[in-house]
């Protein structure tokens, strides 16, 4: 390993210590290298601006910092266990090309504010592809639920209650993907403050240039103090974490939908072949593997909330507990999306089997239509419902699932979807 930054003469550096102190965090910072570089290059013009560093320093730097993201997009660099961490080797890397003016690009920042603002650059990204992802399952749904609406079991409490339809199902999830992507966008713009320049948390007495610096890496506001700026650290993270938990959570009742409908039990779905796999033992199972992992992926990013949730009993400064954080955002994120990436193709090319879904629907579930019949009639709610109740066994004659579904004329019912208002909505998102 390199000399640590923080080194001090007639100090032992015991590797076991070191060992437990890094731990996986120069891997981890492989996420956020780029980032880290990126920041960088505004910090050196920030110096610039105020005269720490000269034009042609600032000049070399940025040449060099283009050229270590150069090489390690490529692989000719590797940020490994050589380094204490990848804010170690950024500097270590311009200095070793650059000399003094290398040893010049910490002033007046901390690897505390350095993470910050690499994290939340990385996180802007993360929230830009949920809000993204989001969006296509929202359109995918919309797709389907304008095709001819096939009648379908609408459920409650897991019995058959009353008729629904395919268009419905999918208008239903169409609507909570945009308030998904709507989240998203909130948390993005909610995240959007640049904590570069308040270094460890109090400031320096240096006129650092955060103005251009916010400008320069695409933030909207400068997050002024700089114990927020420590505070933020976590609570930020968590919010980004919620917004992707919150499309994990419909995704999660969507998978267990299709993993009923799937059964033969229901047999309403006909998954694509490549979202199911067989069984390594029973050659007649084709198995919704996929459905039901993505059913089971809250579970990873409510645990990275869970993770930070359980590191944020600190006081007000930075404490090195936070450094796990970068774990779980980081594991949390790269399965929940990677979950909603797979979600509008399976929407696209699931099959519906309407045979089985007209079977399922039986003489009780127009039961509801008889008592609202009667009480739109002028027979007060309660004694329709009874009434309606006593003759549960008839409800169905000389009813169809189409009748009663273009009778449900309240809005967003089957018969006034409000399809073009949902896809309005979709429209007006940015992005």
């Amino acid at each position: 390993m390199t000399q640590p930054l923080w080194q001090k003469e007639g100090v032992q550096i015991d590797p076991r210590i070191m060992r437990f102190l890094a731990g996986s965090d120069v891997l981890l910072d492989r996420e956020f290298f780029l980032h880290d570089i990126t920041a960088s290059k505004a910090h050196v013009e920030g110096l610039m601006r105020i005269g720490v560093v000269g034009a042609g320093e600032a000049a070399a730097l940025a040449r060099e910092l283009d050229t270590l993201a150069e090489d390690f997009r490529s692989g000719a660099f590797v940020l490994d266990e050589r380094y204490e961490d990848g804010h170690s080797a950024i500097e270590a890397r311009l200095t070793e090309r650059l000399g003094d003016a290398g040893r010049r690009v910490h002033t007046g920042r901390s690897r505390n504010d350095q993470i910050l603002v690499a994290t939340r650059l990385w996180l802007k990204e993360r929230l830009a592809a949920l809000g993204a992802h989001c969006r296509a399952i929202a359109g995918a749904c919309l797709d389907r639920a304008q095709q001819p609406a096939l009648p379908l079991p609408g459920y409650t409490h897991l019995q058959r209650a009353v008729v629904s339809s395919t268009a419905m199902w999918f208008a239903g999830f169409a609507e909570a993907f945009i308030d998904n992507a709507v989240r998203a966008d909130q948390t993005q713009a909610w995240i959007d403050a640049n904590p570069l320049g308040t270094a460890a948390g109090y400031g320096v007495n240096l006129p650092l240039d955060r103005a251009h610096t916010t400008e320069a890496l695409g933030f909207d506001r400068m997050q002024v103090s700089p114990i927020y700026a420590q505070l933020s650290r976590g609570k930020f993270e968590l919010a980004a974490l919620e917004a992707l938990a919150s499309a994990l959570l419909d995704l999660r009742r969507l998978a267990w939908d299709l993993s009923l409908f799937t059964t033969a039990e229901f047999g309403f779905v006909t998954l694509p072949p490549e979202y199911t796999t067989g069984s390594s033992i029973m050659p007649n199972k084709r198995n919704p593997d996929v459905v039901e992992l993505l059913r089971a992926s809250y579970a990873t990013v409510a645990a990275a909330r869970c993770e930070i949730e359980q590191l944020l009993s600190l006081p007000s400064g930075y404490q090195r507990d936070l450094q796990f954080s970068k774990g779980s955002i980081f594991h949390g994120m790269a399965h929940g999306l990677a979950a909603l990436e797979l979600v509008p193709e399976l929407l696209r090319r699931l099959r519906w089997n309407e045979a089985a879904m007209r079977a399922a629907i039986e003489p009780a579930m127009y039961a509801t239509d008889v008592a609202i019949e009667q009480a739109a009639q002028g027979l007060p709610f309660r004694d329709a419902y009874r009434a309606a109740a006593a003759a549960v066994a008839t409800a169905g004659e000389g009813r169809t699932p189409e009748r009663s579904l273009a009778e449900r004329v309240s809005p967003g019912g089957g018969a006034d979807l409000r399809l073009e208002e949902l896809a309005a909505r979709l429209r007006a998102l940015p992005g």
